[in-house]
């Protein structure tokens, strides 16, 4: 018999809630990969699974689990909150190494209300068409932002780093883009989400090769990067530790 798992956004912003239900094994895995990515993707305050009417039939489905909700704790300023485990279940999900930014809840109502006592994440959002001339905006707009935030120290290399990302979509994806740069735990977040499913390649720049160094530099200069793939196109995502610019 054919295992089954429905993900039903019930909430996007500004926190997302992911009900999860039915059978979580290798086969189903896809399913929740997609809907979590998904979910991330509007880059909302938080993001809860409701895991209550999830059938985990054995400890292989929560390796499943694991893998899927532990590769997206480096998404910039989205906690993880798994709502409605069992007793068996959250202490494994405890236990899970490297791991630490997944936290539970006995309910998604519980942790709804603890999102909203914790401080609001500071976040600006715009849009750009893919001219040459966002990238002069988008690093006008870093900088005057980090010069809000008190962060004057880290502006020089942020707004480098928008610049490349801005300018890889205007060079390879030519979509119109949404960027965001965020505040939160001490992290400058910056992404940008284009209408390209082409995922980029970082490469080492070469001599003649004037467009090859973007991704590299945004590997030097960040502490993490990544592209989460959507349904219509994808998010390329970095974040930096203020007071750790060098």
């Amino acid at each position: 018999m054919t295992s089954q798992l429905v993900c039903r956004p019930e909430q996007h912003l500004p926190v997302a809630i992911l009900r999860v239900s039915g059978v979580l094994d290798a086969m189903t895995r896809e399913a929740l990969e997609h809907a979590v990515g998904h979910a991330l993707s509007a880059q909302p305050e938080a993001l809860l699974i409701d895991v209550s009417a999830l059938e985990i039939p054995d400890p292989a489905a929560l390796d499943v689990l694991s893998a899927v909700v532990c590769r997206t704790v480096d998404w910039p300023a989205v906690p993880i909150v798994l709502c409605g485990a069992g007793p068996e279940t959250a202490k494994a999900i405890a236990a899970w190494p490297d791991c630490a930014a997944v936290s539970t809840a006995t309910s998604c109502a519980e942790a709804l209300a603890g999102t909203k006592a914790e401080p609001e994440p500071r976040r600006i959002r715009v849009r750009l068409r893919p001219v040459p001339d966002a990238c002069r905006q988008v690093r006008q707009l870093v900088t005057q932002t980090c010069a809000a935030w008190h962060l004057n120290e880290l502006a020089g290399t942020a707004a480098l780093v928008a610049t490349e990302l801005v300018a890889n979509v205007v060079r390879h994806a030519h979509t119109t883009m949404e960027f965001t740069v965020g505040l939160r735990d001490g992290r400058v977040c910056l992404t940008v989400r284009d209408g390209s499913r082409r995922l980029p390649r970082p490469k080492d720049p070469g001599v003649n090769d004037a467009g090859g160094r973007g991704l590299h530099l945004v590997r030097e200069l960040t502490d993490a990067w990544g592209v989460l793939p959507v349904s219509d196109g994808k998010v390329v995502w970095t974040h930096l530790t203020a007071g750790a610019a060098g």
